[in-house]
């Protein structure tokens, strides 16, 4: 099976992936790739255009020709017979080099000066497509006088050979290649629309078939004129690459459409069909082996053996895509001793059974080309029973050695083709599709699984009988929620646990993202609870509204739960959120206490979740943020997640407190490393304060990064400690900056303290041009 890069992309997108890659992946899916070759033309090659050719003064044979290439014309000396004015022909100029021991240069052919030359298809490394010089065309792109052929990116090919087991006959074609690779890279195909243009007359206008009720066969017929039709030079191109270049135009196509969609196409000539009343006649039948055939005038076919024949170029053609079942025709044909043609390899191993899209990209391709098709078909089709199949999982993970889970399993298949439901019990009912005849049982079905994958990826291991090691990420994940809830009580929150489902119109009132109208619920508990929520925030504020109506003044909760995005997906997310007071009244705050405030509240989730870090929003994505109060939360320099003030105006709506702060926060994101020794000096350390003068619009967020990215060891803390401005600094702050300072190796000295200043004074002043005080 050989297939070509720029083709498969017409079936899939992959601009982005190497070949080396794809080749990769193939090996990895059990199609061996056999070799590579690129075809590539040489630089020097250009787009020329022939501007006159006459006959050479002093030989017979060739001509002298005007070509226009771009920068100049020039005259060349062409043998070619096929050459002649007004066409657009590859010119290699002078000192371009077509092979190693050929290089181009000026001559003299019979005494007429020859600058340059009008090259064929093999000469600038393209398949033989004639015996004369190579006649370009727009169906490589634009023809520009003078541009490099090498630019048109539809000539550089690479072309892949693979070698196939005989039970894939699903990967004789394009678009079963490309097929494997969307399942592999997790790409959708590209969708085809079909472009058919018919005529007004019915097809039963032209055509009358007669075809037996016992056939084996599904047939579709279609009529078309091709009087007009001519092949173009890419799709002659391919055809050469991969060997099906024909004698007519009209055949080529046929077997290049075969090629790219896998149905097994066959075309046949009106004259040889054609009845008393110049309509034309078919018969289907059985021979006296039990095959079915085609006659007209004279037998045509021998349906999934030997293909039919065109007798004339300028006429009016009968289309056919047919199936056979490849397992029954392939006992058929060893019982009876069948001779069989090209066509059979194909049959016996599984062509696509979808004839649709074979014979609807046929006549695309024909009517786009300058035939025309006959309004309508004549469809001959039976539904192909599909074999289904229940299997259980565990099965499957203990043929393979290895646990996979459920939904990868169903994610791989599903992509192959497959119908899979879920029957519970870990048990899913699979539908192999028609193009998968070779899968029969659970092996078949486990190999699929391996295969996509990767068997690199499944650990090699021996057969040992030991205590399953029940420590996994999902316990992992389980600890650390547990480690949360414990930090988040001790820090006086309440924990508060809520439905998944929020109200909509509430959503979609305060600018959270809400679930797609197709994926929401269709059978809502309550119109309260008729949307998945997309926040935990929600839940929390109305959670607090709830207990402020009950008279409490200081209200703290937290909520670790699922959320969903538009598209359903499902995510764990941790929200806390505190309103009013701090703490409750007692002797030590004289029965007063305080408001919450930003930085406290912050305190409180570094206290629950560990250290991290805030920089401002950039963008308010929806109602419940205050505009002045609000920053992203950063773990190791990545954002997880938000804190804010809640907007001034919700607190209103939901009736309470106006110091309300939220944080919400990926939980996945949060780190539980093991915390990790390091020496601790055993000298004394000093403290420094340093001021300096910054225009107010600078972050300090940008100051920090640049001291801490200067990797000073001695430097063991810094903090912003005042920021001071008045009228005449004008535009700018002073910011104070605290300093801790230590050695691992001795006491540090008022030098060693001024050098380390000093470099940081320097790289503040070379990327931000602040300085001191």
């Amino acid at each position: 099976m050989i297939v070509t890069r720029n083709w498969l992309q017409e079936f899939i997108n992959i601009s982005n992936i190497s070949t080396k890659s794809i080749c990769k992946a193939l090996n990895s899916i059990g199609l061996e790739v056999d070799s590579v070759e690129k075809i590539f033309i040489p630089n020097g090659v250009v787009v020329g255009k022939v501007l006159s050719c006459e006959k050479h003064p002093n030989a017979d044979k060739l001509s002298v020709c005007q070509v226009d290439i771009g920068s100049q014309t020039v005259q060349i000396v062409c043998g070619a017979k096929n050459v002649a004015q007004g066409q657009f022909v590859p010119v290699a100029t002078i000192d371009t080099v077509l092979d190693k021991d050929f290089k181009i240069k000026k001559a003299k052919l019979r005494g007429v000066e020859s600058i340059g030359m009008i090259c064929s298809s093999t000469e600038i490394g393209l398949p033989k497509l004639n015996d004369g010089i190579l006649e370009l065309d727009n169906s490589i792109g634009k023809l520009i006088v003078g541009k490099e052929l090498n630019e048109y990116s539809i000539l550089n090919f690479e072309t892949i050979e693979i070698e196939l087991t005989a039970n894939r006959g699903d990967c004789l074609s394009i678009n079963g290649i490309a097929r494997e690779l969307g399942t592999y890279f997790n790409i959708p195909l590209h969708k085809y629309e079909s472009n058919v243009i018919s005529n007004d007359i019915g097809i039963g206008q032209v055509l009358d078939i007669k075809c037996d009720n016992n056939i084996d066969a599904n047939l579709i017929y279609k009529v078309a004129e091709i009087t007009d039709f001519k092949l173009p030079l890419i799709f002659r191109i391919r055809a050469s690459i991969i060997n099906i270049n024909k004698n007519t135009d009209i055949e080529t196509i046929v077997a290049y459409a075969t090629h790219a969609t896998g149905v097994l196409l066959n075309v046949y000539s009106k004259e040889v069909t054609t009845n008393k009343k110049n309509i034309a006649s078919l018969k289907v039948t059985k021979d006296k082996n039990g095959f079915d055939i085609v006659t007209g005038k004279i037998p045509l076919s021998t349906v999934g053996i030997e293909a039919g024949h065109i007798l004339k170029e300028n006429d009016t053609v009968i289309i056919e895509a047919n199936y056979t079942n490849p397992e029954a025709l392939a006992q058929k044909v060893f019982d009876t001793k069948q001779k069989t043609g090209d066509i059979y390899y194909k049959a016996s191993r599984g062509s696509e059974p979808n004839l649709e899209i074979g014979i609807e990209y046929l006549a695309s391709a024909i009517s786009s080309l300058g035939g025309t098709i006959f309004n309508g078909s004549e469809q001959y089709v039976e539904d192909v029973n599909e074999n289904t199949l229940a299997v259980n999982l565990n099965n499957v993970n203990s043929i393979i050695g290895q646990n996979i889970p459920k939904e990868k399993i169903i994610e791989i298949l599903s992509s192959l083709g497959f119908l899979v439901k879920n029957s519970g019990n870990n048990v899913i009912s699979i539908t192999v599709p028609n193009f998968r005849h070779d899968i029969k049982n659970i092996a078949d079905i486990t190999e699929e699984i391996v295969r996509i994958i990767g068997i690199d990826n499944i650990k090699a291991k021996p057969l040992v009988i030991e205590e399953k090691n029940r420590i996994n990420s999902t316990s992992q994940k389980i600890k650390l929620n547990n480690k949360i809830r414990a930090k988040a009580i001790s820090n006086n929150f309440f924990e508060t646990i809520t439905y998944v489902f929020a109200q909509r119109d509430l959503l979609e009132k305060y600018n959270f993202e809400v679930v797609a109208n197709n994926k929401d619920i269709i059978n809502p508990i309550t119109k309260e609870l008729n949307s998945f929520r997309t926040t935990l925030a929600l839940n929390l504020v109305q959670a607090v509204s709830h207990n402020e109506k009950q008279g409490f003044k200081s209200i703290a909760f937290f909520e670790s739960g699922i959320i969903f995005d538009k598209n359903r997906s499902e995510f764990k997310n941790i929200g806390f959120i505190f309103s009013g007071e701090k703490e409750a009244e007692s002797v030590q705050n004289n029965g007063k206490p305080e408001n919450i405030n930003f930085f406290q509240f912050a305190q409180k989730i570094t206290n629950c979740v560990g250290e991290f870090e805030l920089e401002p929003m950039q963008k308010i994505t929806n109602k419940f943020i205050h505009p002045y109060q609000n920053a992203n939360i950063l773990i190791n320099k990545k954002c997880v997640g938000t804190i804010y003030k809640l907007h001034p105006s919700v607190a209103e709506d939901f009736d309470i407190s106006n110091n309300t702060f939220i944080a919400e926060i990926d939980f996945n994101k949060i780190s539980d490393d093991l915390i990790q020794a390091t020496n601790i000096s055993k000298f004394q350390s000093s403290k420094r304060d340093l001021s300096i003068i910054a225009p107010k619009n600078l972050e300090y967020r940008k100051i920090r990064n640049i001291i801490e990215n200067l990797n000073i060891k001695e430097i063991k803390q810094f903090n912003l400690v005042d920021i001071y401005t008045d009228e005449k600094l004008e535009n700018n702050e002073s910011l104070t900056i605290k300093f801790v300072l230590q050695s691992l190796d001795k006491t540090l000295e008022e030098d060693d303290i001024n050098k380390v200043i000093d470099t940081v004074l320097a790289e503040l002043n070379t990327e931000l041009n602040i300085g001191i005080r």
